[in-house]
């Protein structure tokens, strides 16, 4: 017997599109979403505030950031490095010192342990073929030097469970904050956007169409992959580089040889959730649900 509907309850087979949407209902399965243009940022903006860019600048794998807003990620980042240190040298120095003050424990219980066993003057036959531990008759907590070793049961850095984690030496590299990379202000490169002429009278931020290619002057946009020149910054597109740039490798503009690192392919990555032109689905893993 066919059935009439999608939604029919008179099959004995439980579909897949059945599946799908009691899991959507219920919560579970994976949940995804295709992702629209608001959650995309411009390939103008930069990529830590994802605003648009004032000064813009761009690190050698091709993300643009603001050059106040990088700035200020790398003095934090090397303020943060700073405060690590003092505390792996704080931890390090009282490390050191505990080191010789469990030395000098010893020390000193061997001295204790040697006066001791000077001052009897008679000895006992059958401790003399044991150890200084067997020895020892005394089973009061205090004896023996052992009142400085016993811990505080109610102090927890004091029990003898509790060991100090040792502190590893920070690391004094400062990464990307999108590509996970090396970062080093001086590498950071000034980008000079090229303006569309156009007569109207409206905010930069505004416009639609803002910039244009240096060399073709076509509109850029996040559509059209574009690239940096390094030696003076200008921003052309991927196609004048393939068709134009890498005929003679030439500068357009100021006749100057150019070689492939020159060249900085721009990033055009989105928000958190997705990526231009690479995965604009965004996904969240939830329970499986059993058939």
């Amino acid at each position: 017997m066919t059935r009439h509907a999608r939604n029919s309850t008179a099959g004995a087979v439980y579909t897949y599109h059945e599946k799908k949407k009691d899991a959507q209902a219920s919560g579970y399965g994976t949940n995804a979403k295709r992702l629209g243009k608001d959650s995309v940022k411009d390939f103008d903006c930069c990529s830590l505030s994802l605003q648009p860019c004032r000064n813009p600048v761009i690190s050698k794998d091709g993300y643009l950031f603001d050059k106040e807003v990088i700035y200020q990620y790398i003095i934090t980042k090397k303020n943060e490095y700073s405060r690590k240190l003092k505390q792996y040298e704080k931890s390090k120095k009282k490390e050191e010192e505990d080191c010789i003050k469990k030395q000098m424990e010893e020390t000193e219980k061997k001295v204790s342990l040697f006066v001791k066993k000077e001052d009897n003057i008679v000895t006992s036959p059958l401790n003399s073929f044991k150890s200084e531990e067997e020895a020892s008759t005394s089973i009061s907590n205090m004896a023996e030097g052992r009142d400085k070793l016993l811990p505080s049961f109610w102090i927890p850095s004091k029990t003898p469970s509790a060991e100090n984690t040792k502190k590893e030496k920070p690391d004094s590299t400062i990464y990307c904050p999108v590509s996970g990379k090396p970062l080093k202000s001086k590498d950071l490169i000034d980008v000079k956007f090229t303006l569309v002429k156009d007569n109207e009278k409206k905010s930069l931020i505004t416009k639609e169409n803002r910039y244009m290619c240096a060399v073709t002057h076509d509109i850029l946009n996040n559509s059209v992959p574009c690239a940096v020149l390094r030696p003076t910054g200008d921003v052309v597109t991927m196609e004048c580089v393939e068709k134009i740039i890498k005929k003679d490798w030439i500068h357009p503009l100021t006749n100057q040889k150019l070689k492939e690192k020159d060249i900085i392919v721009m990033q055009r990555g989105g928000t958190g959730y997705a990526q231009t032109n690479e995965n604009l689905e965004g996904k969240e893993a939830r329970p499986a649900i059993q058939a």
